[in-house]
């Protein structure tokens, strides 16, 4: 059995740094760390007062701590981890790209009044689960050991039992329309014309190449070696010569050191001289 930690470090990249920031935001927000309307959605002060980070935090606070809560947490470790380890395997940019695309659809959503809310993570959880319906058709999905359904009906049973415990039904609405306008922009309609206009943007690609996690098979580029690394520099032997003191007598004496120690030690002979017999002049 894994540790907590193995279980940790074994978990996809993009699912997991999701479903890490959405828990210590809603920590944060029950220690009273910061008012949570200053992270939500409002229109008003994105464009009058250019609170722009509004438009991504509003997907990172899933509500307090409660049964919803825990439930759309685990909805994001199975359901999500699952997507991205089965559909969007080595395909780290564009599962990325789903959560991007899924984002701003919602954001347009939310300008139409009787569909704005002030927070949308909800939503994007439950186009998860739409998403991974439809990628996953055929998949036997046990209901609380009640019921065994398709896949392809998961979304729908859970907007009805969701409905059932009084919850609000209008995330889960949301969360569907933009998941059938993702795979309907990025898989069916390639799939019927041969044509792709949302295929993952460039910037995404060079998103995740410098963030030096997951991988793309099909990047238009190669990840930078650098990535994640702190500091990269040229080595010295201690007591050697530096760089910059190093001129044409240096470079000559270091020349004749590396033939001389090349010399001295071929056939494995530490010290190779000329011999005299003892006694002689």
């Amino acid at each position: 059995m894994s540790s907590p930690l193995q279980y940790y470090r074994s978990l996809p990249p993009v699912a997991k740094t999701y479903a890490v920031v959405c828990l210590m935001t809603t920590a944060a927000a029950h220690m009273e760390l910061y008012d949570i309307r200053n992270i939500a959605l409002f229109y008003s002060y994105v464009f009058k007062s250019f609170q722009v980070w509004r438009l991504l935090t509003n997907f990172f606070f899933l509500g307090g701590f409660s049964f919803p809560f825990g439930f759309r947490i685990l909805t994001i470790l199975y359901y999500g981890v699952s997507l991205e380890r089965g559909a969007f395997d080595k395909r780290t940019a564009d599962y990325l790209w789903m959560f991007i695309f899924g984002a701003i659809s919602l954001l347009v959503m939310a300008t139409i009044p009787f569909l704005w809310s002030p927070f949308n993570g909800p939503a994007l959880v439950f186009m998860i689960v739409y998403v991974w319906s439809r990628e996953n058709p055929n998949a036997r999905v046990n209901i609380q050991g009640l019921v065994e359904i398709k896949g392809f009906y998961l979304p729908w049973v859970m907007l009805g039992i969701d409905t059932i415990l009084g919850h609000p039904w209008m995330p889960s609405i949301e969360g569907i329309a933009a998941g059938h306008v993702y795979y309907f922009c990025t898989v069916l309609y390639p799939l019927s014309t041969g044509k792709n206009y949302f295929k993952t943007p460039l910037w995404v690609h060079k998103l995740v190449a410098f963030w030096g996690e997951g991988y793309q098979f099909n990047a238009p580029f190669r990840r930078d070696p650098d990535a994640g690394v702190a500091f990269r520099g040229r080595s010295y032997r201690l007591g050697g010569t530096s760089r910059g003191s190093a001129g044409p007598q240096a470079s000559s004496t270091s020349s004749a050191e590396e033939a001389t120690r090349a010399t001295s030690t071929a056939d494995g002979v530490a010290f190779r001289g000329r011999s005299r017999r003892l006694g002689s002049r």
